[in-house]
């Protein structure tokens, strides 16, 4: 019996990372955006109401251009699909032996011997041709095309869920410590981002989390000094 290999995915792989796109993107934006939000109004006010008027619209508004983003993206993404695989539907209704002598020639560039390379594509061609076609020629699987709701929503929730850290966060505090209680939360959700799309992307967890938190970082930065410079404008 072979064995096989737990931790390495075979299938799905494109809806997992049309998923992880969609909510670690959100996420990020979420806690981002309205930290920005709400520390720049702190910076220019102490009123709690006008702040958190402020954050929720930010939240409001954020969600819903996040997932109105995604859903038209990828209902392009997906349109272009379709239309690939209705191409090849015709191509092989068609000019089945062309497209046949075709994917034996892309297996054969693979480093197949011609014979097998032949074998492969006819064994493959009559199983499924449309199947072995998309995948070989355009990288498409035409059962899981992406899906713009999926991705939509993804990103409605995780955006959401993202922007109620920094809200909560310099709601629920004194106004001496409203700033830094945001920063240190949005330090601890840009960190868990960071961790959950390195680790579901195998990628390194370190410059991930830096990368979060450097971007994070910077805006408030940015956006309490903007913040502190309109206040003293205005006033």
């Amino acid at each position: 019996m072979i064995e096989t290999h737990p931790h390495e995915p075979h299938e799905g792989v494109g809806g997992k990372l049309n998923w992880l796109r969609a909510g670690v993107l959100g996420a990020n934006d979420g806690i981002v955006s309205v930290a920005g939000i709400v520390v720049g109004v702190a910076g220019a006010t102490t009123e709690a109401t006008t702040i958190l008027t402020a954050g929720i619209a930010g939240l409001v508004a954020g969600a819903f251009s996040m997932a109105g983003g995604e859903y038209v993206s990828v209902s392009t993404q997906r349109d272009t699909e379709q239309a690939l695989i209705r191409l090849e539907k015709q191509e092989l209704k068609t000019m089945p032996e062309a497209e046949e002598h075709e994917l034996a020639d892309i297996y054969r560039q693979k480093g197949l011997s011609p014979e097998l390379a032949r074998q492969v594509a006819r064994e493959l061609t009559e199983k499924d041709a449309l199947q072995a076609h998309a995948e070989a020629e355009l990288g498409i699987d035409p059962g899981n095309l992406t899906s713009p709701w999926q991705a939509a929503w993804a990103s409605l929730v995780a955006f959401s869920v993202g922007a109620l850290l920094p809200l909560l966060a310099i709601a629920w505090t004194g106004v001496s410590l409203r700033v830094w209680a945001c920063a240190a939360a949005v330090v601890v959700g840009l960190t868990l981002t960071g961790l959950v799309s390195a680790r579901l992307g195998d990628a390194n967890v370190g410059r991930a989390i830096l990368r979060n938190v450097g971007v994070g970082a910077l805006t408030m930065v940015v956006t309490y000094f903007v913040g502190v410079l309109f206040g003293v404008t205005v006033g």
